[in-house]
């Protein structure tokens, strides 16, 4: 098992949860996080430091957010590690409670 990043992340990447990660499995892109599912060790200390409530246990994926399994996967193998707290977009508060943004994701 390993945690996914899923929509809610986006256009919000408030980055809160990478500082607690032990293994520094956070990849950063424009307006998004992913976890990259071959460094993480289901120690679960992000779950609880993201404020947009955007990670969960593969496990436990609401069944509209299962393909960010794989994009999780895909993109943690492009984008850069990121292991220090930085400021949210200053819309990030706007666009927690914003549904369906996948079609906003900046690759």
């Amino acid at each position: 098992m390993t945690f996914v990043v899923t929509e809610n992340c986006i256009k919000c990447k408030y980055t809160d949860c990478v500082e607690v990660c032990p293994v520094d499995c956070f990849r950063e892109g424009p307006n998004f996080l992913v976890i990259d599912p071959d460094e993480c060790i289901d120690c679960t200390l992000c779950v609880a430091e993201c404020p947009a409530e955007a990670i969960y246990a593969e496990e436990d994926l609401p069944e509209d957010q299962l393909h960010f399994v794989e994009l999780n996967s895909e993109l943690s193998k492009l984008w850069t590690v990121i292991v220090e707290k930085q400021d949210s977009p200053a819309d990030a508060d706007e666009w927690v409670k914003v549904k369906e943004k996948l079609h906003l994701l900046e690759r």
